[in-house]
């Protein structure tokens, strides 16, 4: 057990000391056992309270250090590197968290907040009391990364890593790369058009030795764990095609979206001939010849677009904004508009969400003559068909609720970007999913293309909606993140993981099917005996096998029951 320990309380510069007395915690704890040293700071975090951390670590012999501060998600990483830095091994250092676990979460009672923080940091204390020093797992990487999906974001992904002179496989399962960018016209911000865009990535991918493209190409299975990953491929074109496996060290998952498609009967969707959506009109639009726009034979003079058809539902699951449709529709409008002359542009919207500076293409579009008008979310405007004709209704707020109509010749359904529906990729890595059920990041700010299975990233819009400049970001910070991984050819895992007490383990499989991670397996010992084993490179430490043991053959390290029984005591 720990002798020495320091304990470190942060204002977090009033986050936490507006509503925790941050001085009483101190004198609350200073006394306890084997609580050598108890100050508090203004900011923690900070590179002058850092350094005062290690020459305190060093002065006193500490051989224990805790911070009661903000989520360990911000600064757990930090402050373990301040052990480091003071020759104590970081995983003796323990976090508590009393930012959002007691000062934001009881703002309204300061003396209960504070009371809180006390039993919180007491806990940390029990728990440092019991830890221990823990090495990193090493495993050899291999150094080839799979990016999955050649679409912008996976192109540019594969290109980033062959600049590092490293061996990629691009796998994509259609017949040609580029995704939907490769089937656009023309873009916001440039002249090139979207396959003309699409057709110079894949030619400079074509120059690289280093990149291998496969395409028609599915994964059909994946075993492994970060730097050792083997991917079972199979060729979609042949039903008797023979599988072959791939092994890497980590991967890109660049997987892109799906268009929302309208139920039937959706702002007059299938009910009317005359009712397309966005992309259809933007196919329409390229494909159509200079003069008149001509739709089922029929001149087309006016244009009513329906905003945030499959996003911002109030009623549906898609309650996320896909961010791309404003910007898309008002420029498809303006590009419309200079291509037939006679078009007349009518927006139905529910706010329009041009950021940055495609501000400049909305501005463009109100010069031109466009009409917007605009409802609230649960006021949708109505589509209905009168005397042959098609009417789109609306309650416009910006006329003070006036109500207006009007008859056009084509509805453009702006429908937004919606999670792939086939999920085979997510569902062999087991890669969470966000609420809006695109898959999720650690941190948007702090870890923005990881995820919590160790060697996978996520790139562009199998993440969320993005536009192409903000796809291709995501995609380079997802391949440097991977190549980081696998760089030195060796890598280090945390050690917290389970652990088998062989002569408990009785091998019921009871922590098997609780394993997320499939990281359990059993062996036979010398003697015959079967027990649990772990894969320590796959295993997370998350702790769902410990509790199903019904013989208590399983713990975690750096959560022994021991720590985690005398936390309660302390809590208690």
């Amino acid at each position: 057990m720990k002798k020495k320990i320091g304990v470190y309380i942060c204002h977090c510069g009033g986050n936490i000391s507006d509503y925790v007395d941050v001085e009483k915690v101190r004198q609350a704890i200073e006394s306890e056992d084997c609580v050598y040293l108890s100050r508090t700071t203004m900011f923690a975090c900070s590179d002058s309270n850092q350094k005062d951390m290690v020459d305190d670590i060093t002065a006193n012999g500490l051989d224990g250090v805790i911070v009661a501060s903000c989520s360990p998600k911000l600064h757990l990483l930090t402050f373990r590197n301040v052990s480091e830095r003071a020759n104590l091994n970081k995983y003796t250092y323990v976090h508590a968290n009393i930012r959002e676990q007691a000062s934001w979460a009881h703002s309204d009672n300061k003396l209960g907040a504070t009371e809180k923080a006390i039993h919180l940091v007491k806990a940390a204390i029990a728990k440092a009391r019991y830890a221990e020093a823990l090495n990193p797992i090493r495993i050899e990487a291999e150094k080839t990364i799979a990016v999955i999906g050649a679409g912008i974001a996976g192109m540019k992904a594969a290109l980033t890593l062959s600049d590092k002179n490293n061996p990629v496989v691009l796998i994509e399962k259609e017949a040609n790369v580029g995704g939907h960018v490769a089937q656009w016209g023309s873009l916001f911000g440039t002249t090139e058009k979207g396959s003309e865009l699409s057709e110079r990535i894949y030619a400079e991918i074509l120059k690289r030795d280093n990149i291998t493209i496969l395409t028609h190409t599915e994964l059909v299975n994946a075993k492994g764990s970060i730097g050792d990953f083997t991917l079972t491929l199979k060729n979609n074109v042949q039903a008797d095609a023979p599988t072959t496996e791939c092994h890497v060290g980590s991967v890109v998952v660049a997987t892109g979206f799906e268009s929302y498609t309208p139920q039937d009967n959706e702002f007059g969707y299938k009910m009317a001939d005359n009712v397309i959506t966005l992309p259809a009109f933007k196919k329409l639009v390229d494909a159509s010849p200079e003069g008149k726009l001509l739709y089922n034979g029929k001149t087309v003079e006016n244009v009513a677009y329906i905003y945030c058809v499959g996003s911002r539902q109030v009623d549906g699951e898609n309650k996320y904004c896909s961010r791309n449709c404003c910007t898309t529709t008002i420029h498809t409008a303006v590009m419309a508009r200079k291509k037939f002359t006679d078009l007349n542009n009518f927006h139905f919207t529910r706010g329009v969400r041009t950021y940055g500076k495609q501000e400049m293409i909305y501005a463009e579009s109100l010069k031109s003559g466009d009409i917007y008008l605009q409802s609230f979310g649960n006021k949708p405007p109505q589509v209905t068909i009168e005397n042959g004709k098609t009417i789109v209704k609306i309650k416009d707020i910006l006329t003070q609720n006036k109500e207006i109509e009007i008859e056009a010749d084509l509805v453009v359904l702006v429908t937004g970007m919606v999670p792939r529906a086939d999920n085979t990729v997510g569902s062999l890595f087991k890669l969470p999913k966000g609420r809006d059920q695109f898959y999720n990041e650690i941190h948007m700010k702090l870890r923005p293309v990881e995820t919590v299975i160790d060697g996978i990233t996520i790139a562009g819009t199998c993440q969320s909606p993005k536009n192409i400049t903000e796809s291709v970001n995501s995609a380079l910070s997802a391949a440097t993140k991977s190549y980081s991984y696998i760089s030195k050819g060796s890598l280090e895992t945390p050690p917290i993981v389970a652990i088998v007490d062989a002569d408990r383990c009785s091998w019921c499989d009871a922590c098997t099917e609780a394993c997320p991670f499939d990281a359990i397996n059993s062996t036979v010992t010398d003697s015959g005996k079967q027990i649990a084993v772990i894969n320590n490179t796959v295993c997370k430490g998350c702790g769902m096998c410990a509790p199903v043991c019904a013989p208590d053959a399983i713990n975690l390290t750096a959560y022994s029951s021991a720590e985690i029984m005398s936390m309660i005591d302390a809590l208690v």
